[in-house]
């Protein structure tokens, strides 16, 4: 745990007593200041007064005796509205902020020049922080990983020389937290994704360039450069006086990493360099991994990682859960969990890996729907639509890729898996990648995963 000590002797409110509003109070507590919290759901009041968190309903509580208002990211700030904590905290002067914001207040007290890297981008950003965290571990380094990957910061280790924090930081996560300053900042791109609770595609890259803008002093911002957002971050944070590690996996660059022919190469004036060969990495296939593998890379290389030590940890890495996850064969079907994939730029990383597919999409609807994935459509053997957005999925596909309603979850499983059977095709592929979020149906992705997984081991003849 950190405790968080810059709030001593201090009132301070919690909105949201999920894993993360928990592990705050906690941090807050051994800090010493005086917590409040409270929810929507009166299971999580309980469960919190139950393990010793004073709660109050905010509503009635006097603001003017309070110093902040911790938000859990979920909560709205902004849009469609603020939530009525927000304005309440607001109306009051007291600043609301998040649990990001907290760790960097503690570092910057106590441990400013701990190596602490943080890591955002609208797809990736899971695997390139697992995959960081397992290139600095696989060399001997001391790695905290934390953060939207699913480990709350503030129960991590506190900020210390030696020890390296590598931090997945989503765009709502980022909106709490002012002082982000790490010394290593990623950037990977930056999609439509979020504007329900953004507003705008310019609020949220602005939001993204935050965490890049706000590298510290000595530090290092790598952003790839294969979207219009991204490019002119990258040129912003430069002009800035930042040092800047552009990354492509699209082109050569004369300055900064690259991927080429399966190779991510050093670019530095005329010369360029190896770092390391991505071919047969099964858990890395695609472009996007790609970009991810050399983003991770770039951040291994600002710590001193050689690229012997890169090869090495690339090779052994074990992949992520629900993203691009290969869960079970039967004869010539090979079955894949891209349950992660929230959205449709996600889910053309998974079908731009595979041929023959038999896919199974919908979920909760996000802007645009699958209209982008035009493109891979050719892919597609089948679709099995799912969820709310089952409808408007199958008029996108009509005409374009043979589709039916599944429905749910287990059905889909069910008739693309007798489909793939009796397709005899050399290599067909069973492919969960919803292009939506998971709400309708799941209570979040890893368990929309997770079933899927169970799901397709029940099947007859399934072997993992």
């Amino acid at each position: 745990m950190i405790p968080v000590t810059t709030l001593e002797g201090r009132k301070v409110a919690i909105f949201g007593l999920g894993a993360s509003g928990l592990a705050t109070a906690s941090a807050l507590f051994a800090g010493g200041a005086d917590v409040v919290g409270w929810d929507d759901s009166e299971e999580r009041i309980a469960y919190a007064a139950s393990a010793g968190i004073p709660t109050a309903d905010l509503r009635t509580i006097d603001w003017s005796r309070f110093a902040a208002l911790v938000l859990a990211p979920g909560v709205p700030l902004t849009h469609p509205a603020p939530h009525w904590t927000v304005g309440l905290a607001r109306a009051a002067g007291v600043e609301v902020i998040g649990d990001i914001e907290l760790f960097c207040r503690e570092r910057a007290a106590h441990a400013p020049n701990a190596h602490f890297i943080a890591i955002t981008g609208t797809n990736g950003k899971s695997t390139t922080t697992a995959l960081t965290t397992h290139l600095l571990a696989s060399a001997g380094r001391e790695v905290q990983i934390g953060g939207n990957i699913g480990t709350a910061i503030l129960s991590l280790k506190p900020p210390q020389p030696g020890l390296v924090h590598v931090i997945e930081v989503s765009s709502f996560q980022i909106d709490l937290a002012p002082s982000l300053d790490p010394s290593i900042g990623i950037l990977l791109n930056v999609t439509e994704d979020h504007l329900d609770r953004h507003g705008t595609m310019e609020t949220y890259a602005g939001l993204k360039e935050r965490l890049v803008a706000g590298v510290q002093e000595g530090g290092t911002a790598v952003i790839g450069v294969d979207d219009d957002y991204c490019q002119a971050a990258a040129d912003r944070v430069a002009r800035s006086g930042r040092k800047v590690v552009r990354v492509s996996v699209r082109r050569p660059l004369a300055d900064g990493i690259y991927v080429e022919g399966g190779r991510i190469l050093r670019a530095e004036g005329a010369a360029s360099s190896e770092i390391a060969l991505l071919g047969g990495i099964a858990t890395l296939r695609g472009t996007h991994n790609a970009q991810n593998a050399a983003c991770a890379s770039a951040a291994a290389l600002a710590l001193g990682l050689t690229p012997k030590d890169i090869q090495a940890g690339l090779r052994t890495y074990p992949g992520l859960a629900h993203r691009i996850e290969e869960v079970g064969r039967y004869g010539s079907i090979l079955f894949v969990n891209d349950s992660k994939a929230t959205n449709a730029d996600a889910a053309a990383r998974a079908l731009a890996c595979f041929s023959d597919i038999f896919w199974i999409a919908g979920g909760k609807p996000k802007s645009g729907g699958i209209a982008p994935l035009e493109g891979f459509f050719p892919r597609v053997r089948k679709a099995y639509l799912i969820g709310e957005a089952a409808e408007d999925f199958s008029r996108t596909l009509d005409g374009k890729a043979p589709w039916s309603i599944s429905g749910t979850l287990d059905k889909a499983v069910a008739q693309a898996a007798e489909d793939a059977a009796a397709a005899g095709l050399q290599q067909a592929v069973v492919l969960l990648s919803p292009a939506c979020a998971s709400y309708d149906q799941f209570k979040n992705f890893e368990v929309r995963g997770d079933a899927f997984r169970k799901l397709v081991k029940a099947l007859p003849g399934v072997k993992s």
